[in-house]
């Protein structure tokens, strides 16, 4: 839809409210709405459709980062291994998303057009709490599909303006949300990933701590979970991570994640080669 297009479908609509699911809704349901089209899908789902897989989030003392690995498996198979499983959905939040792939892109795009759609009618951004619940509204719509296995796990973050702290909410597939405190983790190899962060975690790291335990529990992971995809230095993959703060939203530079994981890696390497003493006969 173009931009002109979508102007004289909010000037022109029947539905003058701000929401602009409910405006896709009244007017376009059958063409626009990916989850309602999702509800005549076959009973089973087939092995082709590609997975998001991996991602987590972690609350430190300036904001919280979200990220996910880049791995997507069909069935038994590697569908790919560039996709991205987080965005930001505006100024001072984001999402990653773990369940079926093209559900998973559709509902984060049509949650960002959402969010941009209130905020240009009420001239105002929704309180953190108004838009958690508008994405577990959207999961909810999405109830249908997710019983004949479509489903979508997102975790929603952002930095609360008026708390001035990073938070987190989990959704499970009927949209049920849950703020956790400090981390989350949760796909194919969201237990292993938490196992990690659980072991380290300290809510008053910087940004460095959080890449550092973010990069540790992704590569755990990976060595666990056939499903989720390690950092590939030869091909220069790396996982997706994105901090929130009081600055907003920013995408951390594969660089900075190279240089994290080679650390890791040497850490692991030295933790490996330590021999320790033999016990005195």
């Amino acid at each position: 839809m173009s931009k002109e297009e979508g102007n004289k479908l909010i000037f022109n609509s029947r539905y003058q409210g701000s929401s602009f699911i409910e405006l896709l809704h009244t007017e376009y349901q059958e063409k626009l709405m990916p989850f309602d089209r999702a509800d005549m899908c076959k009973e089973s789902v087939e092995a082709s459709l590609p997975m998001a897989t991996t991602i987590l989030a972690i609350c430190y003392a300036d904001g919280v980062l979200i990220g996910g690995d880049r791995r997507a498996v069909e069935g038994h198979r590697i569908a790919s291994q560039r996709i991205e499983k987080v965005y930001k959905t505006d100024q001072y939040s984001a999402m990653a998303v773990a369940g079926v792939a093209g559900l998973c892109i559709d509902m984060a795009k049509l949650f960002r057009t959402e969010l941009e759609h209130y905020e240009k009618i009420e001239g105002e951004q929704l309180m953190f709490e108004g838009k958690a619940n508008k994405l577990a509204h959207m999961i909810r719509h999405n109830f249908p599909a997710a019983m004949r296995g479509l489903v979508v796990v997102p975790i929603f973050v952002g930095y609360d303006i008026h708390q001035q702290r990073g938070r987190i909410f989990k959704y499970d597939v009927i949209g049920g949300m849950y703020e956790e405190e400090a981390y989350s983790a949760t796909g194919s190899g969201g237990k292993d990933a938490r196992n990690t962060i659980k072991k380290l975690y300290r809510r008053a790291g910087d940004e460095e701590f959080a890449l550092n335990l973010a990069i540790e529990a992704l590569s755990d992971a990976a060595e666990e979970d056939a499903a989720t995809g390690g950092p590939d230095l030869l091909h220069g993959v790396f996982p997706t991570l994105k901090t929130v703060t009081r600055q907003g939203v920013q995408d951390l530079p594969d660089e900075a994640i190279e240089s994290a994981y080679k650390s890791f890696l040497e850490r692991k390497r030295q933790s490996e080669l330590y021999v320790p003493p033999q016990e005195k006969e």
